[in-house]
């Protein structure tokens, strides 16, 4: 094709854009060559022309449709390519400080590797696997610092139905707060080096030492129950299970009064809390006492010249309010704790003489011990103000009926009044009775009157049955209870 070309070039017009002419080896240009010499003459000076003319108002016509199709993206790739003038340059010189910043970023890199080598111990790791794992656990931790609310919650709503009298509430409250209670000692078993569950364990013993003390108060109620105490007594012992344990008791001193029938050895050992039900009962009994607080102040106020009238009410008040109290504090003792009581009196009398120091002794022995000198401590100091004698005989007579209620529960403390006469010297020849001490004489009526009562209970000499409720006594009433 170079012959043709170099024929046709001289005719061939400049490119208006590039002022040069077509180059020969030019992929179009060389087709069209071929195909100008597959022409005839004819054709040449014919049909070419208007092929040509043909061709190039197809080619205008694509240009313009291409242009008014794309003249935005030709634009916008001309205005491109102009800032790629600066582009070039710019993007060269960034290269050439990333090489320079490559050495310097590979050091960096490298330190931060060994740095947080999972292979080595890392504090910062292992700080960053705390937060993740307690992140993950949130739920848990929550869940465990909302047991100390919680069992503050059970102890409160037990209190609450232990004010209310509710027995069904209190027991689900109690069941509660136990339940929560052993979860939180059992994390703490599972976790004893954690200083959380620690403060758990710690805030969870503060709450059930608070139930223990509204275990305490109810016992200490002065409208206390039989049922009522039995149910405390067993939540006491799951509550507070180191009051069961077997500590031994403070050395009581062994009774010196062999008509106190009372031994001071016990069969069985309940820890610590027969003594402290007896403490509670206790309180209350000086609760109850403290309420004759009237009347004691009149009986200290009465003048030695008057017949001790404000003496002898304090007092019977006094018998009564004791007489009633004692037995029910001895009766529930016994039935809520049947190991603790005391052993039977030996036949020769040698329990209390030969005592063991080694055994420990009883609570109900030493208990009903100190009952019986308070009540003789008070009439120590109120007898000797009353000089009337039929007075006397009906106060030593309650007393007596007293001391006969406790012997049924296996603590008769009457032989005690002969001690307290001899104190108050009242065996002299104004208080004596046909030549003997006055509270033999009244001692010798009570028992002819307690038979007469018991005849007639058992119904003997009238074949008619009779309870003891049907038997009235002036000045001393028989009570159910003794």
């Amino acid at each position: 094709m170079d012959p043709l070309y170099e024929i046709l070039a001289p005719y061939f017009e400049p490119d208006a854009s590039t002022s040069t002419r077509p180059i020969p080896n030019n992929a179009s240009a060389t087709n069209y060559l071929s195909r100008l010499s597959t022409l005839s003459l004819s054709d040449l000076t014919t049909t070419e022309p208007a092929s040509l003319l043909h061709a190039a108002q197809s080619h205008v016509r694509n240009l313009q449709a291409l242009s008014k199709r794309s003249h935005k993206a030709v634009i916008s790739s001309a205005g491109h390519l102009e800032k790629l003038r600066d582009l070039i340059p710019a993007f060269g010189t960034g290269a050439d400080g990333l090489q320079h910043d490559l050495p310097a970023l590979e050091t960096a890199a490298s330190k931060f590797a060994q740095k947080y080598d999972r292979s080595n111990d890392n504090e910062v790791l292992d700080r960053r696997k705390r937060a993740m794992l307690l992140a993950k656990n949130v739920d848990r931790v929550s869940d465990v610092l909302e047991l100390p609310t919680l069992l503050s919650s059970a102890v409160a709503a037990a209190q609450n139905a232990s004010m209310t009298a509710g027995a069904s509430s209190s027991t689900t409250s109690y069941a509660s707060a136990l339940d929560l209670h052993a979860h939180i000692k059992r994390l703490h078993t599972l976790y004893p080096r954690s200083e959380l569950i620690s403060n758990v364990a710690k805030q969870g013993d503060t709450e059930i030492q608070n139930l223990t003390s509204i275990l305490m108060g109810t016992l200490q109620s002065p409208s206390l129950k039989l049922a009522s105490a039995m149910r405390t007594i067993g939540w006491l012992r799951r509550v507070a299970p180191e009051l069961t344990e077997s500590n031994g008791h403070p050395a009581f001193a062994p009774l010196s009064t062999k008509s106190f029938v009372v031994s001071t050895k016990q069969q069985g050992d309940d820890g610590a809390l027969g003594t402290l039900f007896l403490l509670c009962r206790l309180r209350t009994l000086h609760v109850t006492l403290e309420a004759l607080e009237p009347l004691r102040e009149l009986a200290e106020q009465e003048p030695s010249t008057s017949s001790g009238s404000q003496s002898e009410r304090y007092l019977k008040r006094y018998v009564e309010i004791f007489r009633e109290q004692s037995f029910n504090i001895v009766s529930m003792y016994k039935s809520i704790f049947p190991g603790g009581l005391p052993m039977a009196e030996a036949s020769d009398g040698t329990a209390v003489g030969n005592y063991d120091m080694a055994s420990q002794p009883s609570p109900l022995a030493s208990f009903t011990l100190h009952l019986a000198e308070m009540l003789i401590a008070a009439l120590h100091q109120y007898m000797p103000s009353i000089t009337d004698r039929s007075a006397r005989e009906s106060l030593l007579t309650q007393v007596l009926y007293c001391a006969g209620s406790l012997g049924r529960l296996g603590a008769d403390f009457g032989m005690l009044l002969a001690m307290l006469e001899e104190e108050l010297a009242l065996a002299s020849e104004s208080t004596a009775i046909d030549g003997e001490p006055e509270w033999a004489a009244v001692m010798k009526k009570h028992r002819i009157q307690a038979g007469r009562l018991e005849v007639l209970a058992r119904g003997v000499g009238t074949g008619v049955r009779k309870s003891s409720l049907d038997v009235h006594s002036p000045s001393s009433p028989v009570s159910a209870g003794g």
